[in-house]
């Protein structure tokens, strides 16, 4: 028996049309992956537009409410209708207890004498504690 040879004619034809196929259709694959990663990209924009503009909406509908208009006027301007009595808190504090009915409250010493203090404490080597013992002030 004669021995085949391994690459017939016909086996070579059938290797260079299959990969003709292959190399014919891997663009357009290609392409339509891109598209579809394009449409899905797409529809997530979709879908925030409609959110933003559902949030516009309520928004707008906000705004065109008179009760709503006529909250934010007496909270952000301090508004007040005729008649009515407001009163706007200038100095809510942060917590601390205001100071004692009939005790005076401690005068801060002026910049200037507070500055020559500081400077003859430097000079002095004490510590700013120690120099306001001495000096009655704390």
């Amino acid at each position: 028996m004669a021995k085949r040879p391994q690459l017939t004619g016909r086996a070579a034809i059938l290797a260079v049309v299959v990969c003709a196929i292959s190399m014919s259709l891997a663009y357009p694959i290609r392409e339509y992956v891109a598209q579809r990663r394009q449409i899905a990209q797409l529809e997530q924009q979709q879908t925030q537009a409609l959110k933003n503009l559902q949030r516009l909406e309520e928004r707008r509908r906000q705004l065109e409410d008179p009760e709503y208009i006529k909250r934010q006027a007496k909270e952000r301007l301090h508004y007040c209708e005729p008649g009515a009595k407001c009163f706007v808190v200038l100095d809510a504090g942060d917590g601390k207890a205001a100071a004692k009915a009939g005790a005076k409250p401690k005068e801060k010493p002026p910049w200037y004498l507070t500055l020559w203090q500081s400077v003859e404490v430097a000079d002095s080597g004490r510590d700013a504690v120690q120099a306001n013992v001495e000096a009655g002030q704390e």
